[in-house]
């Protein structure tokens, strides 16, 4: 094989596949990554259906799903001739009569993605005969896959780390450029390795009323307050920032839409327990955009949060102002 040299998992799977479509052909050969229901594109060569990376799918439409589940062979020179992938949903949307993919795997045996190709036209039944071949690819970029993920745990706690500086004096949390930097990071990573991520953001209800009736004194005691119950409502490896005078972010790593609901509630509970009253807004990371998208959108929920509950309070006012009085 005349594979030349990468240092990353990056590098290697662009190298791996520009050598497979020298070898075997195919018009679109790609590095993916299973996350939830999205089947993300990381790497491609060829780009012969127009697919690109951080292009994104239904993983449950693939080829590919049906491939881990057993479904399908690895190798189908004649993938029309495969119930399973002539039914799959996404030979409607692309022409496919030719398929390879192989499983990519983390450390604990759980899927990563795949190494995959398609192709227009059948292949010949010899193309078979190269599953070998394709079967150590898959395991070595697989090996480097592994050893990038622990290294890239390392680097995101020396990246936290650093970022102690950019601390917030009263609460100890990050500061907004802390909280930038991080999420610049972040988002690095979650374009490398197709990660999920999710931002939460809230804004505490009447810390103005609280500095004006009790003194700037009570109004810091509530911050504090805040942001204690917000490290003990997180996971160790989440970022929690003091955004500005009443708003706080929420970066979590590997969380998806349903940990990111747990993660919602779990602020919600640790906020009412400690007094505190906020408004919040969510947003998991869309693959095609990514976290300072996910960042906008959070604090456009959490604004309409907290503008509801305003309207609802001044109704529930206003009612109350023009209901007879007893005498």
């Amino acid at each position: 094989m005349d594979l030349p040299y990468a240092s990353d998992f990056e590098a290697n799977a662009r190298s791996v596949l520009a050598f497979l479509r020298r070898r075997l052909g195919f018009d679109l050969w790609m590095v993916t990554r299973t996350e939830g229901d999205n089947w993300i594109v990381l790497a491609s060569e060829g780009h012969g259906y127009g697919v690109k990376p951080g292009g994104v799918f239904r993983w449950a439409d693939s080829f590919c799903s049906e491939m881990v589940k057993g479904n399908g062979p690895r190798i189908a020179p004649q993938s029309e001739l495969v119930p399973a992938y002539a039914t799959a949903p996404i030979g409607r949307e692309f022409k496919i009569r030719a398929y390879i993919g192989l499983p990519l795997v983390q450390s604990n045996g759980e899927l990563f993605g795949t190494l995959c190709a398609i192709d227009p036209s059948p292949k010949p039944d010899s193309l078979v005969e190269e599953q070998e071949l394709l079967e150590l690819l898959a395991a070595m970029l697989s090996a480097i896959l592994q050893s990038e993920l622990q290294s890239e745990e390392q680097s995101r706690l020396a990246e936290r780390l650093r970022a102690e500086s950019l601390t917030d004096p009263l609460t100890m949390l990050y500061n907004r450029r802390g909280w930038v930097d991080l999420l610049t990071t972040e988002e690095r990573r979650c374009r490398r390795f197709g990660h999920s991520a999710a931002v939460v953001i809230a804004d505490l209800d009447g810390l103005k009323l609280v500095n004006d009736t009790n003194g700037h004194a009570a109004g810091d005691a509530l911050i504090v307050r805040t942001a204690e119950a917000l490290r003990q409502a997180v996971r160790s490896v989440d970022v929690v920032s003091r955004l500005g005078g009443d708003e706080f972010g929420i970066l979590s790593v590997h969380c998806d839409c349903l940990g990111a609901e747990a993660l919602s509630q779990r602020v919600r509970q640790a906020l009412t327990e400690a007094g505190v009253a906020a408004s919040f807004g969510i947003s998991v990371r869309n693959p095609s955009s990514g976290l300072k998208d996910a960042w906008n959108e959070a604090d456009r929920r959490m604004y309409e949060e907290k503008r509801a509950r305003r309207d609802q309070a001044e109704l529930l006012a206003a009612e109350t102002s023009q209901s007879p009085r007893r005498p």
